[in-house]
């Protein structure tokens, strides 16, 4: 069967074709009519009460106070559920007009992994969020009711096929063929590459050319129809830079804009100039970057790398290209799949009160997948991340999110363990999470769930909680398919492609990375040293270069006294916290501070005084000297 279901009044939709959807990569590329949509607990007045107070988490109120969060007529699918603040709680599912619940599960179940058939790959939790991609198909309606008092986040991601669809309802007893296509799906995803490689006439195209700056390179440019399955280039080490200065360009059938056209870092998942991304279908592994997205053409297609001349006064080398394209000879079938097409938006400084966009534009298509790294321009929190994401298919709102690091599957940011660091799954993950650079960003494909547009298309994300005003670098990759390109992304230069450094860095409490030597402790912002005790606070992440170090500080009649040491060296003059009462101040000068690959730490030391020994400290800030 068709994974891809482009009218479910013709085909089946039952479990066994959803998880062939997702494993059946090939059929990418098909058109599909249905319609997808989400139910999120987004505040509809346009604030951030996304889930807090519960307000806006349900679609209406039972007599009973339990809470309807999801109601669909006719037939479809949920393709996700998320949350990060999962519940011991029932989730009751109605299915098709039942007037007793179908199906009953724990809330915390459907990532626990305790409960068949929610298990890994398609349900967990990382990077703060909690996911289920299991499909729950229903034949003619569902409701889901949530037994408990307070739901807080939460979204649930659906298709609906209509009235006259051919759809078998769920039933957590899987039938032997659904549990198949289960066992299929995980050992499918570990073996993409060798799939793609057992495929029809497939054929491997190797390269090994030189690179020189200034220069373009053709690195496959056939003349008959088919399709590519794979690209894969090795040594993606050198392609690390905050300059970022090789492109990837690639045409298809001649067409008067390329389909492709951005910087090879960005394509595959780099954040921020270094490798990251270990999706599913893109990213790196093993040095090595890959692409598995079917690329169907017509007529011809052309791949191409571009080395452009920097900015910067260092020398540029000549780089060794070694790369593999999987062909094979199946060509495009224009009436039932879309061309590979990507839009890349380098927005920055985005402009205050207007969402940044993935993608917009006009024609028949659907939507793949989301690569963002966001950059805020003034130092400290993230709070640009707390920005929705919206989307507008044909014309109408389909789907309005609850918060950045959630359209990725995450929550938490700032938070030890959840929305902290680079983290990949196959579907979605986390970039990168550096407080002290203020940046972030996140991917996720968009399989059994892509969006179909019919005549237009508008993905957007704020910058910022509200109104968009949180000034930051947006820069982002769309993967869609269409009939043509439908938006035409701006040319890779020096300037729209440099990564942001900032001057003003800031380390806090709650993520940063600490060793102790001696009575040493620390709860929440205080740091506790008794009998000269030492804690020393790791730097490896700032850029080198001469700072001066602030602190935002709180005194009191406990305060320690203490002097900042880079190694054995001291650095700093005896600095006192103690007063009589408690005194807040802010960012208070401690000492200068010289970071390079030696000196790359600074130690606190306490003063031996039992009575007085607490410093409590709110954020330390790095202002980089002026040479």
């Amino acid at each position: 069967m068709a994974s891809t279901i482009a009218s479910a009044q013709k085909s089946s939709v039952n479990v066994t074709s959803e998880l062939e959807s997702m494993t059946t990569i090939s059929n990418l590329p098909k058109y599909t009519d249905a319609v997808v949509k989400q139910f999120s607990s987004y505040d509809t007045t346009g604030n951030n009460d996304d889930g807090f107070s519960g307000k806006y988490s349900f679609v209406r109120k039972n007599p009973d106070s339990s809470l309807v969060i999801f109601e669909d007529k006719g037939a479809g699918v949920i393709n996700r559920i998320w949350t990060p603040t999962p519940t011991n709680d029932t989730l009751d599912f109605y299915f098709d007009g039942s007037k007793k619940p179908s199906y009953s599960i724990k809330f915390s179940d459907l990532f626990s992994g305790k409960i068949y058939p929610f298990n890994l790959p398609l349900c967990g939790n990382q990077v703060g969020g909690y996911f289920c991609y299991f499909p729950i198909p229903y034949k003619n309606g569902c409701k889901v009711v949530f037994r408990g008092k307070k739901l807080e986040f939460y979204q649930i991601q659906y298709r609906n096929f209509g009235k006259n669809a051919r759809v078998k309802t769920f039933n957590p007893n899987l039938s032997a063929s659904e549990k198949a296509a289960f066992e299929k799906l995980s050992s499918s995803w570990k073996a993409i590459k060798e799939n793609i490689l057992s495929s029809p006439g497939i054929e491997t195209i190797a390269v090994d050319k030189i690179l020189s700056p200034g220069q373009s390179l053709s690195l496959v440019s056939l003349s008959k129809p088919g399709r590519f399955l794979g690209f894969e280039i090795e040594n993606a080490k050198q392609f690390e830079g905050l300059e970022k200065l090789i492109d990837i360009k690639i045409t298809w059938d001649n067409e008067n804009q390329p389909a492709v056209y951005l910087p090879l870092s960005d394509f595959f998942g780099y954040a921020f100039g270094k490798i990251s991304m270990q999706s599913l279908l893109s990213g790196t592994a093993n040095n090595t970057n890959y692409n598995y997205f079917p690329m169907p053409f017509e007529k011809n297609a052309k791949v191409e790398l571009i080395y452009r001349k920097g900015i910067s006064n260092g020398h540029a080398e000549p780089l060794t290209i070694k790369a593999r394209c999987y062909f094979s000879p199946l060509p495009h079938d224009p009436k039932t799949e879309g061309k590979f097409y990507t839009f890349w938006n380098s927005d920055k400084n985005a402009a205050l009160g207007k969402p940044h966009v993935f993608l917009q534009g006009a024609g028949r298509g659907h939507y793949v997948g989301t690569i963002l790294q966001a950059q805020g321009l003034n130092p400290g929190m993230t709070l640009f991340f707390e920005g929705d994401d919206y989307t507008a298919i044909d014309g109408k709102m389909t789907m309005h999110g609850t918060g950045s690091e959630d359209y990725f599957n995450g929550g938490w940011y700032a938070l030890l363990d959840r929305w902290d660091r680079k983290m990949s799954l196959p579907l979605h993950g986390s970039l990168d999470y550096s407080l002290p650079f203020s940046r972030t960003g996140g991917y996720r494909l968009f399989l059994a769930d892509k969006m179909p547009f019919q005549k237009s298309i508008l993905h957007t994300i704020e910058h910022g909680p509200e109104q968009n005003n949180k000034p930051a670098d947006y820069t982002s990759v769309a993967f869609y398919y269409a009939d043509r390109a439908i938006s035409t992304s701006q040319l890779p230069d020096a300037k729209n492609t440099m990564v942001f450094v900032p001057d003003t860095m800031m380390i806090y409490p709650q993520l940063m990375n600490l060793s102790f030597n001696g009575q040493a402790t620390i709860d929440g912002n205080n740091f506790i040293g008794r009998n000269g005790a030492q804690i020393r606070v790791d730097l490896q992440e700032i850029p080198n270069g001469k700072y001066k170090l602030y602190t935002d500080l709180e005194t009191a009649a406990d305060g320690a006294e203490i002097t900042f040491w880079q190694r054995q060296t001291k650095i700093s003059e005896p600095i006192s916290f103690y007063s009589t009462q408690k005194e807040v101040k802010k960012k208070m000068f401690l000492c200068d501070l010289d970071i390079n690959e030696f000196r790359n730490t600074v130690t606190l030391h306490f003063k031996n005084d039992k009575a007085k020994n607490r410093v409590n400290i709110g954020r330390l800030i790095l202002v980089k000297s002026k040479p």
